[in-house]
């Protein structure tokens, strides 16, 4: 029993050997051969391979879509939140400019109206409820005041559908920017090439011309 352990412990620590023996064989192989080419004026150098990201084709139009669907959410798909809150803010205020315009503009409308069927009952006529017959906004005024809000009431709807054009525009351009290539990878450049003969070993060296894209 003990004789066969001490068997198999000497064959053992024998294969052991035997593979540190080569590794260290190959070591130095490839030492010396990294030595022979550092003396010739040439150095290996390791290339790590990056992985690019795959172009999408549909993230703009998706972008685009998702901005005219509900504005904001094609930002928040092309992952820049912070521009969430500036697209609520130039339509929210764009659409409460038109909102209040437009309630001053029915206001001043309707009153215009009445004084024009010779009434003397509306909002603008007597607002402190002091019994003149005189109005305290006259019928020009009036008039005048409707125009301007009305015209207020427009441009700001002409600011509102372009703050929601212009919110789509930026995400479907957004979308495309995210995916054009400007990393070191896009080079035009020469540089020395080194090539093995796996037969041999003997190195084989020029000029390469690359072009990355």
């Amino acid at each position: 029993m003990s004789k066969s352990l001490l068997t198999l412990i000497f064959i053992s620590l024998f294969t052991i050997t035997v593979a540190a023996q080569k590794e260290t064989v190959e070591n130095k192989e490839v030492d010396s051969l990294q030595t022979n080419l550092a003396n010739e004026g040439l150095i290996v150098v390791d290339t790590l391979v990056k992985k690019k990201v795959p172009f999408n084709a549909l993230a703009p139009s998706k972008a685009a879509f998702y901005s005219a669907v509900f504005p904001g959410l094609g930002q928040i798909y092309n992952k820049r939140y912070w521009k969430v809150p500036i697209v609520y803010g130039a339509i929210g205020a764009a659409v409460y400019g038109y909102t209040w315009n437009n309630n001053q503009y029915q206001r001043a409308r309707t009153a215009f109206k009445r004084r024009l069927a010779g009434f003397t009952d509306d909002e603008f006529y007597d607002p402190n409820n002091t019994g003149s017959t005189t109005p305290a906004i006259s019928d020009d005024a009036l008039q005048s005041e409707q125009e301007r809000y009305q015209q207020d009431r427009d441009l700001l709807l002409l600011v509102s559908i372009a703050m929601y054009a212009l919110n789509i525009v930026d995400a479907n351009v957004d979308a495309h920017l995210k995916q054009f290539n400007v990393d070191d990878d896009l080079s035009f450049d020469m540089e020395p090439f080194l090539d093995l003969d796996p037969v041999t070993n003997n190195p084989s060296y020029g000029m390469a011309l690359i072009i990355k894209f």
